[in-house]
């Protein structure tokens, strides 16, 4: 497997997180999924998102690969998430938003 690759796994894996987490947010404030009795999942979905954002955004940065550059600021905002908390919704959707453009940067550009 070759290193550009991986790298694509690396990203792809990241943004598939990413969304999959955003996804059942929106589906939670939509009030079209009740996790009440598992806000887990949203948590351990936010890990997911921290690590594997972070694994290939170092991944990257050892291949000097300018997916890494686009990937990396999207920390802010998954830190910012986790400063923040969950309310005042409007806070968290727009800190959860920041990090969007940064995942499409490093997708397009891990693929090309």
């Amino acid at each position: 497997m070759s290193t550009m690759v991986e790298l694509r796994t690396l990203v792809t894996a990241a943004a598939a997180a990413y969304t999959a987490n955003g996804a059942l947010g929106a589906a939670v404030a939509l009030r079209w999924v009740d996790t009440s009795g598992a806000r887990w999942i949203h948590h351990a979905l936010y890990a997911v998102t921290l690590t594997s954002t972070a694994v290939a955004v170092v991944a990257g940065a050892a291949r000097r690969s300018p997916a890494a550059l686009a990937l990396a600021p999207a920390a802010v905002p998954l830190m910012l998430l986790q400063r923040h908390g969950a309310r005042p919704l409007r806070r968290h959707t727009r800190d959860a938003l920041w990090a969007a453009p940064c995942y499409a940067a490093g997708l397009v550009l891990a693929w090309r």
